[in-house]
């Protein structure tokens, strides 16, 4: 079995004092992994300590909403859902401007 492409994601110093952030915030890892899309290893190493150890963490009104964040098929659906609006506001919109 083949390994799976390498998403090429890196957390920079910025999104790690966010990481730590959001773990000092009582965060689960699992939702911080989805908000930057990185494997939770990741995030479980930087909490031990394994990584990063350097940057300290960002503070409480720097934080993103906490999780849990919508999947990708939550995601999807949504921008379907907006698609269809956005086409039938410009029906509508066209409808308008031809009664005038």
């Amino acid at each position: 079995m083949t390994r799976a492409k390498n998403s090429g994601i890196r957390l920079s110093d910025q999104d790690v004092a966010l990481v730590k952030g959001m773990l000092n915030r009582g965060d689960r890892q699992h939702d911080i992994a989805a908000w930057f899309g990185v494997n939770g290893g990741r995030i479980a190493e930087i909490n031990a300590g394994d990584k990063f150890s350097w940057i300290e963490p960002a503070s409480q009104n720097e934080l993103p909403p906490q999780g849990p964040y919508p999947s990708g098929r939550d995601s999807m659906l949504a921008l379907e859902i907006i698609s269809k609006m956005k086409t039938a506001l410009a029906e509508a919109e066209q409808l308008v401007h031809h009664r005038r």
